[in-house]
C-alpha cells in the first residue's frame, strides 16, 4: 500500500469515529474504510486532495466527476484539527475545481454536524424523493444506506457563498 493511501485511510478512519453510535449500528464497521474500499473508490475516479498542517496531512476530501454532475466524497479532518476552517478551505478548493454546475454530497442523516457544515457553505438539502433518485444514479451504496442518508446540492452561480482561496492556502493543498 502506498504511503498516500495509508495517510488517506488514517485520516478517514480516525475522523469517522465520530459516526460510532450515531449512524445505524448495522452500517458501522471498524475500520470505517478498508484498503480494498479505498482502492475501489480510486478506481471509480475519485481524486483525493489533502490539507497539510505542520508538515502533516490532517484532512482529506475527494471529488468525483460522474455523468453530468460532481460529487464531493469522503470529507474528513483529524479530530485535533477540526473547527479550524480546514474542511471549508478544502471544500472551496474542490468547488472551484468542479466542472459541472451541480455539486452533490451525500452524508448520514444522523450526522447533524456534517449536514450543518455543508449548509454553512451553501449546500441545500434535497427532498427525500430526489435523494433516493440521486443516490441511485450517482452512488453505488446498499439500500439500507440510502434509507439512512441525505443528499445536499450546491449549484454554482446560484448559491451566494464563495470563499477565496489564498495562495498561502494553496500551498497546503496536495493532490494525493
Amino acid at each position: 500500500m502506498s504511503e498516500e493511501r495509508k495517510i488517506i485511510l488514517r485520516i478517514i478512519n480516525d475522523a469517522a469515529q465520530a459516526y460510532k453510535d450515531i449512524i445505524p449500528e448495522d452500517r458501522w464497521k471498524n475500520p470505517y474504510m478498508s484498503i480494498n474500499e479505498l482502492n475501489e473508490e480510486i478506481k471509480a475516479c475519485i481524486r483525493f486532495f489533502g490539507w497539510k498542517e505542520d508538515e502533516m496531512m490532517v484532512g482529506v476530501m475527494g471529488i468525483q466527476a460522474i455523468k453530468d454532475t460532481t460529487l464531493i466524497r469522503h470529507s474528513y479532518v483529524l479530530p485535533a484539527y477540526q473547527r479550524r476552517g480546514i474542511g471549508g478551505k478544502l471544500l472551496a478548493y474542490l468547488l472551484q475545481k468542479a466542472e459541472s454546475p451541480d455539486i452533490l454530497v451525500g452524508t448520514w442523516a444522523a450526522a447533524i454536524w456534517a449536514i450543518q457544515f455543508y449548509e454553512k457553505y451553501g449546500f441545500k438539502r434535497v427532498s427525500t424523493q430526489e435523494k433516493d433518485k440521486l443516490l441511485g444514479i450517482y452512488w453505488n451504496i446498499p439500500e439500507r444506506q440510502i434509507e439512512t442518508s441525505i443528499v445536499l446540492k450546491y449549484t454554482k452561480n446560484q448559491n451566494q457563498w464563495s470563499q477565496r482561496i489564498l495562495s498561502s492556502d494553496l500551498a497546503k493543498i496536495v493532490e494525493l
